[in-house]
């Protein structure tokens, strides 16, 4: 009896183990590698330590949603310089900074898009076209039958995917876009960030004195550092706290877009994770559809420094 017993705690423990497991998505090693080759690709990226400094400080505390009162866990900001000849010099991120200004940050409100935004759309998208690692993720989407070879028509089909304008509030006109969402960040309510995923508008903001860090947020055995390029942060902007955020830190915007754009057109569920490794850095990446467009796409940082390789190795 007892060794019958023994073998039944045995394979329970088993079992249990391996339902843990699976709870977890496996590593995409497909999209790893087409990612690590973007990765290489993007030679826009902004370099740690010679483009720009950052500055992780304390770990943040737990905060519910809608409070705010919070301990500050940085005294500092988080970027304390950024190379802004390179932003304002390099076309992709120049005609990016170009479109921070265009959304009301209030969802709830309908937004107004004027010639001269839909031109700046344009511009930023041709630009984006044009570099290595959007043609690369071009290729790779029409390989996989989910893109046209038509670079209008793929131009097409980004535009439908970040800039197409829907309901993300009801009994308003159209308030969001994918692209407003993840990259410049909106309020919901006057009480809750929504989205805000973008290092550029994170520094800007931060420069205006529009945003306060309050420190990184990380498991205990993994502390991230100033060469990190995924971070998972706590701040408040205008006065709204988002208890946790995060954010590819120097990547460029068609990197970005390239990896996210992979993932909505490579799956149809209404959410999909994908874990992958990426430079040294082991993530989540999640995208959320809203319909035929993005509702909001981020990274979520698991592990940093090639940690996870150790881990993973026993």
């Amino acid at each position: 009896m007892a060794v019958r017993l023994g073998g039944f705690l045995f394979l329970a423990v088993l079992l249990s183990a391996v339902d843990a497991s699976s709870n977890r998505p496996a590593i995409n090693q497909e999209l790893s590698n087409l990612f690590n080759e973007l990765w290489r690709l993007d030679v826009n990226r902004l370099k740690p330590g010679i483009d720009y400094t950052i500055s992780v400080q304390g770990r943040a505390g737990f905060v519910n949603q809608g409070s705010h009162s919070v301990l500050d866990h940085a005294s500092l900001p988080l970027f304390s310089n950024v190379n802004e000849n390179k932003l304002r010099n390099t076309t992709t991120f120049s005609r990016f900074m170009k479109l921070l200004d265009n959304y009301e940050r209030s969802t709830g409100i309908t937004e107004r898009v004027t010639p001269e935004e839909l031109t700046e759309i344009n511009l930023f998208l041709d630009a984006v076209l044009e570099t290595q690692v959007m043609k690369r993720a071009h290729q790779y989407l029409v390989s996989k039958g989910k893109s046209s070879s038509d670079s209008r028509q793929f131009k097409n089909q980004l535009n439908l995917i970040w800039f197409h304008l829907y309901h993300r509030q009801r009994n308003t006109g159209p308030d969001s876009c994918g692209f407003e969402h993840v990259f410049v960040g909106e309020t919901k309510s006057g009480t809750e960030i929504i989205g805000f995923h973008n290092w550029v508008q994170f520094y800007l903001q931060e420069k205006n004195s529009h945003l306060d860090y309050k420190g990184y947020k990380a498991r205990d055995q993994d502390l991230p550092d100033q060469d990190d390029h995924v971070l998972n942060l706590q701040f408040s902007w205008h006065g709204v706290m988002k208890p946790v955020g995060s954010a590819f830190i120097g990547t460029s915007p068609e990197f970005e877009m390239a990896l996210f754009t992979i993932i909505f057109l490579m799956n149809t569920e209404r959410s999909t994770t994908v874990l992958v490794n990426i430079d040294q850095c082991q993530m989540e990446l999640v995208v959320i559809r809203q319909g035929r467009c993005l509702g909001t796409a981020y990274p979520k940082l698991l592990s940093s420094n090639s940690r996870h390789v150790g881990v993973n190795s026993h």
